[in-house]
């Protein structure tokens, strides 16, 4: 199984200063004044503030034992440092002590509300909220809507991304928030580890262009239909932005992005495939393609799929960590409590976990490769930010600023740490970095 997704820079890092993303097109909605919508490479366009910062949504969600997250028109985020754990997702019962809960932050200071000044009225969809201290708060569709203290750059997710997979099917996780996509009807768009993928709104089957095609015309016969299915245009559809219609046949119209015509592959077995990319010619169709990683890494055929691989042909993982606290928040970043990845990794020894679990090291005179991609240092016996050039403090690749990990027991194409921790991984554990996962789950 090869992987067949052209990997390709769509974000450049020249002079200490990165390129805009491109900006997918999006439908204009109203907004209020001091609002505008931001390019990303991995969350497409959203809603920023005026100093581009991403604005973020807490969705309520029904967990294994409770409901958290915000409900409509009402912000459960207080400035409150939660000390305890809820029991909502956790094995273990509510009332626990957190870890390293004197630096915890609050719910507020790791994603401050977005502030409506007093006089501020609301416009379409944008909405205000009373917030219990008196203030007034901005919301979207209803939802109040913050920033992350993560984030420090228009165009940063750091604070959270909607990319399926990452850690959020059983933990009340924050999403990125912004306009809907300018797309007709009968399509989504999904974030995945391989950038913006197209997908059919029913069934979320994967759409396919091939290379035969022009913009006016198919080139998928009678015989090529058979498996490749031409996406059809209903009888009073109309072009829109990147989207046209071509003529099949007469009175039979087809959909074609970006000049070519779209189709989905009967063979496909699962939800937003990426095999029929694997026939030459044929390929997935991405709004916008993720940004490469750092050009020592490389990819590893599993007997589930691809995965991203260090310069070994060693999987790489990403860690995944949520508390099980009311306000849920992250625990997978350097600047958040270390004792659940060494509890899990180590069995709470920094030392065993660092062996089990070690860091992908980087170039000492590395730089970043895109806002996703970049070089960090870390003290490994704290898990937290270093000093370059202290003794011990290790030059790392990281992920959305945060570092990137292999096992110690793996082989080149095992991924025998997939899904270690709770929850097949989801709320804290290690998920292999899948660029195909054909046969193992769903892509991350």
């Amino acid at each position: 199984m090869r992987l067949q997704i052209a990997i390709l820079s769509l974000v450049a890092f020249a002079g200490g200063a990165y390129a805009a993303a491109p900006m997918e097109d999006y439908k204009k909605v109203p907004m209020p004044p001091g609002f505008h919508v931001e390019a990303t490479e991995l969350d497409g366009p959203v809603f920023a503030d005026a100093k581009g910062h991403t604005l973020y949504q807490w969705p309520f969600k029904a967990l294994r034992n409770g409901i958290t997250g915000d409900p409509k028109g009402k912000s459960l985020c207080e400035d409150v440092v939660s000390q305890t754990n809820a029991g909502y997702m956790s094995p273990y019962p509510g009332g626990l002590i957190i870890p390293d809960v004197e630096t915890r932050p609050s719910c507020t200071q790791a994603w401050p509300p977005v502030l409506a000044a007093a006089d501020a009225k609301p416009v379409g969809a944008w909405t205000i909220i009373a917030r219990k201290d008196g203030t007034k708060q901005w919301a979207y569709d209803e939802h109040p809507l913050y920033t992350s203290h993560l984030d420090s750059a228009p165009g940063d997710v750091i604070g959270a991304t909607s990319h399926s997979g990452r850690g959020g099917e059983h933990a009340a996780v924050r999403k990125p928030v912004g306009p809907p996509n300018n797309l007709p009807p009968g399509f989504e768009v999904v974030s995945s580890n391989n950038g913006r993928l197209l997908v059919t709104a029913q069934g979320n089957a994967s759409v396919y262009v091939s290379d035969k095609d022009t913009a006016t015309k198919s080139m998928c016969d009678v015989t090529c239909t058979i498996i490749w299915k031409p996406v059809i245009a209903p009888e009073f559809a109309q072009p829109t932005g990147e989207w046209t219609i071509l003529e099949r046949s007469p009175g039979v119209k087809q959909w074609a992005f970006r000049k070519k015509p779209l189709y989905t592959n009967i063979t496909d077995n699962r939800e937003q495939s990426l095999e029929g990319s694997d026939e030459p010619g044929w390929h997935n169709v991405f709004l916008t393609e993720a940004p490469p990683p750092p050009k020592e890494f490389t990819t590893s055929d599993t007997t589930a799929g691809t995965v991203l691989a260090d310069k070994n042909g060693k999987t790489i993982y990403l860690y995944i960590c949520g508390d099980d606290a009311v306000d849920q928040l992250a625990c997978d970043h350097p600047g958040s409590t270390q004792a659940f990845r060494f509890a899990l990794a180590g069995g709470g020894d920094p030392v065993r976990a660092n062996q089990r679990f070690p860091m992908v090291p980087a170039p000492k005179d590395a730089k970043p490769t895109s806002r996703s991609w970049t070089p960090i240092d870390i003290d490994p016996m704290t898990g937290k930010r270093g000093k370059a050039g202290d003794p011990g403090v290790l030059h790392v690749w990281a992920y959305r600023d945060r570092p990137v990990y292999t096992f110690a027991k793996d082989e080149p194409g095992d991924y025998e740490a997939e899904g270690l921790g709770e929850f097949k991984g989801t709320r804290q554990g290690y998920r292999a970095f899948w660029l195909r996962d054909d046969f193992y789950g769903r892509m991350n």
